[in-house]
């Protein structure tokens, strides 16, 4: 069988993967000998994977964001620009209504009707 698709292997995981990874490590005071504890794996091999020198089995990339409590999902690419602003939205509000251009995202609440909330 002949697929259009060519196989890529990769070298290292995603900068912005390995990036997150690290940070939600961070946000809750594991280092990486606490990470590979609680995946039974040694510190060094995490050290691997965060530098991007080692590339995660599949069962082992999940059981790593899991522990971490998120998740992997296939998300078909047209949505892949609405699933990142609803994560941008949910990481922070503040974050998604400052762009640099100056307009408001489109899911960012609109400040003037935030107020008006406010008064009741």
């Amino acid at each position: 069988m002949v697929s259009h698709i060519k196989s890529v292997r990769l070298n290292g995981l995603p900068e912005a993967l390995r990036r997150e990874l690290i940070d939600e490590r961070h946000k809750r005071g594991w280092s990486q000998l606490e990470l590979g504890k609680r995946l039974g794996l040694p510190q060094t091999h995490i050290s691997g994977i965060e530098t991007g020198k080692i590339v995660p089995r599949f069962d082992t990339l999940l059981d790593l964001v899991r522990v971490l409590d998120r998740d992997l999902l296939l998300v078909p690419r047209t949505l892949v620009p609405a699933v990142q602003a609803l994560i941008r939205d949910h990481n922070g509000p503040d974050l998604a209504a400052d762009t640099n251009d100056g307009e408001r995202s489109l899911y960012a609440p609109d400040p003037d009707n935030q107020l008006d909330a406010e008064k009741g």
